[in-house]
């Protein structure tokens, strides 16, 4: 059987170093690398609230397309597209979402309200849907009304470490996310301020998403006096992270939500116990034996989880015995994109729902 055709569309720079954004393009990559013909087209950076020129543009692309593509469309397009050129697209549609819009920390009622509308008039007219996680494929299915038969979950792949575990002393806890309210950095200082009697060293790695969020954090630590323990890295490039990932002794993440988390595999595929929260897609991501989650916005309990893993070396050690061999056990890159190109394929001829 021939492969199909497709196309991916991708808002702002496809290199950004972001978890969503580092999928999407191992998945254009892999779906590429099958000797699929997929066709990269890149949307105004403006989205998920795009202006009037990102949209006119994008809908231009769109309509452009040759007939026999299928296109995927990344989850701030598909959330936020107009809804009738969505309605009148003559080619299937295939909808990446990482995590419902309307789910992001920090919005208002109306703007939730707004969001979710909007996503799930758009997710009406997709042929499918691709999601990273069981936990977001069952908020699509039961808040967005998309049947079950049409989702897929995707599972991000990952790649072996580059560097052999080198623990430095004292221990060091990494958290790596973007500088968003979402991922609880300040949970994770608020947390750290209660553990001065312990002996270990911090970097939060995260380039900046909101300004006026990174100054916040930065305040927070200065006022918490963790300067000289904790490092707010900002961001860093991947070989200094990989460094970074093999030093560590604890993968720490105090997020707000995830629909999946790549940063977790990351973490597992280094042999990391990690600390992160019950939310979203967490407990289907981060494995019970190798890791301690604990509630959102819980500073006390996440201290009290990171003091577990500080002061008893066997927990430590049999959670990252544990972390390590669920990494072997990750999928690759490679079978992301293989079972992406099946459920593409399955596609040829149906026409999107309207």
């Amino acid at each position: 059987m021939s492969l199909r055709r497709a196309a991916f569309a991708i808002p702002g720079d496809i290199n950004t170093p972001t978890g969503g954004y580092i999928y999407e393009r191992k998945l254009l990559e892999g779906l590429r690398a099958q000797g699929r013909d997929v066709v990269h087209l890149e949307f105004g950076a403006s989205f998920p609230d795009p202006d009037r020129a990102d949209m006119a543009d994008a809908v231009m692309q769109l309509n452009a397309l040759e007939p026999d593509r299928v296109v995927i469309l990344d989850g701030f397009v598909s959330a936020t597209m107009d809804t009738d050129a969505l309605a009148r697209l003559h080619v299937p549609c295939v909808a990446m979402v990482h995590h419902p819009l309307a789910l992001e920390t920090g919005l208002s009622a109306a703007q939730r309200d707004r969001l979710y509308r909007i996503e799930r008039e758009n997710l009406a007219h997709m042929a499918h849907v691709f999601v990273p996680s069981p936990s977001t494929a069952e908020t699509i299915v039961s808040s967005y009304s998309v049947p079950r038969e049409r989702v897929t979950v995707l599972r991000p792949g990952t790649e072996p470490p580059k560097l052999a575990p080198a623990p430095v002393s004292p221990p060091l806890i990494l958290s790596v996310g973007i500088q968003h309210p979402r991922k609880g950095h300040d949970i994770l200082l608020r947390a750290l301020a209660r553990l001065r009697h312990l002996d270990w060293q911090a970097v939060i790695a995260g380039k900046v998403h909101d300004a006026s969020h990174a100054a916040e954090l930065r305040a927070l630590g200065e006022e918490l006096g963790l300067e000289a323990r904790v490092e707010i890295a900002g961001f860093v490039a991947q070989d200094d992270l990989q460094r970074l990932y093999a030093n560590a002794t604890i993968f720490a993440l105090a997020t707000r939500f995830e629909g999946y988390g790549l940063v977790f595999d990351e973490a597992l595929a280094h042999g990391l116990p990690i600390v992160s929260c019950r939310t979203g897609a967490v407990p289907d991501t981060v494995p019970q034996r190798a890791g301690r989650l604990v509630a959102v916005d819980d500073p006390n309990a996440f201290a009290a989880a990171l003091s577990d893993l500080l002061t008893d070396d066997s927990m430590r050690q049999n959670m990252a015995q544990a972390a390590e061999l669920e990494g072997r056990r990750l999928p690759m890159w490679k079978d992301t994109a293989r079972v992406a190109g099946q459920v593409l394929d399955r596609l040829c001829g149906e026409p999107s729902s309207k």
